[in-house]
């Protein structure tokens, strides 16, 4: 078995990579270096700068935000998100949700895979039920398991029939991690994904750069607005800056925080900003000193939050000293607001209960290729030394921090994210550890009480019900501290002045702006 780095050819079929190529006479892989730098700028090309280059693409899968912008131009599923925020038909033309167990999905006459083939029943039947599969290693698998059984009415209808209410199963359908492939290519092999998104994979330089083309049979009348699109990743935040201030690209994301000021000032460039994700800690609970919730409390109280702010995002963020449900939430509750404030007698008298009087040491596990993800790291540290807590750290690059993450290698660790949706069901991700490991939640943490709470605020049809039931588990996680929240974030996209279209979606869904990609343009 090879021992070489896992990469993205790895994560992928070259078939899926090649999927559709056939007229262009095949796609051509190359290394580094072995291509030119096409310039921003280019009439009919795109180039967005990545803040790294994908770990992995597979559909199903998450694997951070670079790769889920990549997955969005070459997958859809049945359901995406507007640039305001709001749910909007893909492959589906329209639904139906005739009671809180039954979903009727009326596919679009017009969506093609990118292999020519018309999507139908059958592609959403075998994608969904891949998703669910036991063995399935898919981001959204257990929220799936509620799916009792998916029918063919006709070949263009879908029936979803789900073992219990769920209000909240409409947003799996629209997330970034449901998209839908061609069955007949999954059929020759399991790891051949064929989407139907608005581009075609063209050409790979390994580690640096992915390009792609519009697809001419896209499902949406003259989108994509640009015939090229090109990916360059910029692992080092500096010089993604400055290629965007050099006009080497025309979209960056991840706008680090300390360059905001002078990309909002520069009248060649457009700045936009939302408070959506947010910074936390998350704790191996299988093993090591943080199995013992008032050694995570103790961290909770240890943590001064403004300084992270102040050094990791340049001011800009707001406290979060309780479980990130949003202040413009109906499921907001006030009262939990701050809860967890710099308080070191009380960290102090935890960590003496717990029997560590002394303190202990531990590693922290964060990445060095965010800037926001180091500073913090170092904010803890610091912070902790204060109630004797010594804090080693262990800052590997982004592809290494998500593998060590989902293997539980760390006592515990730094982590920005946000939920799949607007909805408090979205802490399920960063609460029900039944869910399996994953680099975004904590290692082994599984709470009855918190599981059940959560599984009845997804069958529950009345918001105020609903709210006293979020507000529940809102205690029991402030008591367990699963995870350990910091604060709320600025998240930043910037263009060229001369783009238009490109929007930073609402709210947590920040992350899913890459839908907006279709609709960009270069005047």
């Amino acid at each position: 078995m090879s021992d070489k780095p896992k990469t993205f050819y790895d994560d992928l079929s070259r078939r899926h990579m090649l999927g559709g190529m056939a007229a262009l006479g095949g796609a051509v892989l190359v290394g580094p270096g072995l291509i030119g730098r096409a310039q921003a700028k280019t009439p009919g090309t795109l180039v967005f700068g990545l803040s790294s280059y994908p770990p992995g693409i597979k559909p199903w899968e998450n694997k951070g935000t670079a790769s889920s912008t990549v997955k969005l131009q070459l997958f859809r599923g049945l359901l995406g998100y507007g640039p305001d925020g709001g749910l909007q038909p893909e492959l589906a033309e329209s639904w139906e949700i005739p009671d809180a167990q039954t979903y009727i999905i009326q596919l679009r006459d017009n969506a093609y895979f990118h292999n020519g083939d018309p999507v139908t029943a059958e592609d959403v039947k075998v994608s969904l039920e891949a998703i669910a599969a036991e063995d399935s290693t898919a981001h959204l698998r257990s929220r799936f398991g509620v799916v009792e059984s998916i029918e063919i009415v006709d070949p263009k209808t879908v029936r979803i029939n789900l073992k219990e209410p769920q209000v909240t199963f409409i947003y799996l359908l629209a997330s970034v991690h449901s998209h839908i492939v061609s069955a007949k290519e999954l059929a020759k092999d399991p790891n051949n994904f064929v989407g139907a998104g608005p581009y075609r994979m063209v050409e790979v330089e390994r580690g640096t750069r992915i390009e792609m083309e519009a697809f001419d049979k896209y499902y949406k009348a003259g989108l994509p607005k640009t015939k090229n699109l090109r990916f360059d990743a910029y692992k080092d935040e500096n010089l993604r800056v400055a290629a965007l201030e050099a006009g080497d690209v025309d979209v960056i994301e991840y706008v680090p925080w300390q360059s905001m000021d002078s990309i909002g000032a520069n009248s060649k460039l457009n700045l936009d900003v939302v408070d959506g994700p947010f910074m936390y800690l998350l704790f191996n609970t299988e093993a090591g000193p943080f199995t013992d919730p008032r050694l995570r409390q103790a961290v909770a109280y240890a943590v001064q939050r403004q300084d992270v702010i102040a050094a990791a995002f340049f001011g800009r963020g707001n406290l979060l000293g309780a479980m990130p449900i949003p202040k413009g939430s109906e499921y907001h509750e006030p009262s939990f607001e701050g809860h967890w404030k710099r308080d070191l007698e009380k960290a102090k008298a935890l960590l003496a209960e717990a029997g560590f009087p002394d303190g202990f040491q531990a590693t922290l596990l964060s990445t060095a290729q965010y800037g926001m993800h180091k500073d913090t790291a170092e904010v803890v540290q610091q912070n902790l030394a204060d109630i004797g807590i010594q804090v080693k750290l262990n800052l590997p690059d982004w592809a290494t921090r998500v593998s060590l993450g989902n293997r539980g290698q760390y006592d515990f660790a730094v982590m920005g994210s946000a939920g799949d949706f607007n909805d408090p069901d979205a802490l399920t991700n960063f609460l029900d550890g039944t869910r399996g490991n994953s680099y975004v939640r904590s290692l082994g943490f599984a709470d009855d009480e918190i599981n059940g709470l959560l599984a009845e605020g997804r069958q529950e049809l009345d918001p105020a019900k609903r709210k006293a039931i979020y507000d529940k588990v809102h205690a029991r996680a402030l008591e367990l501290a699963p995870i350990v929240p910091i604060n709320w974030r600025a998240q930043g996209y910037a263009t060229q002045a001369y783009v238009s279209g490109f929007k930073n979606m609402p709210g947590f869904l920040t992350f899913y702006s890459g839908y907006t990609i279709e609709n960009t343009a270069i005047e």
